[in-house]
């Protein structure tokens, strides 16, 4: 499957950013679906996950209440709305898909989008 992450920008503290991630191939619905981010100088860390049918979301505690996670398994797309941003969300998100394994683990998913950058100002 590969993958296209969309939707970053420069957005206020306290504002809101939809990123889409949009799957090509075949077998997307039988894909669990994260998504990670990288802050500058710094590692890639986990930020939201969803199981193949989109019952079951995960969160990273940063994150939880504040971001979500969906997918629409008919259009092959993963979406993060993320709200009430924080200048410590800034960084490249990346959207990836894993056939099992540990859904906060990186080495768990096998494909990778290639990041969109988002900035929260102060």
């Amino acid at each position: 499957v590969q993958l296209q992450a969309s939707g970053g920008g420069l957005v206020q503290a306290g504002g809101s950013l939809r990123l889409s991630c949009a799957a090509s191939g075949t077998h997307f619905s039988s894909y669990d679906m994260g998504w990670f981010r990288q802050a500058p100088g710094k590692e890639r860390k986990f930020v939201a996950a969803i199981n193949f049918s989109g019952v079951t979301a995960n969160y990273a505690d940063s994150v939880q209440g504040r971001f979500t996670i969906s997918r629409d398994n008919f259009e092959n797309m993963v979406y993060l709305q993320m709200s009430l941003l924080k200048p410590e969300d800034t960084g490249v998100y990346f959207c990836a898909a894993r056939a099992g394994g540990n859904y906060d683990y990186i080495s768990a998913y096998r494909h990778w989008g290639q990041g969109t950058q988002v900035t929260v100002s102060s």
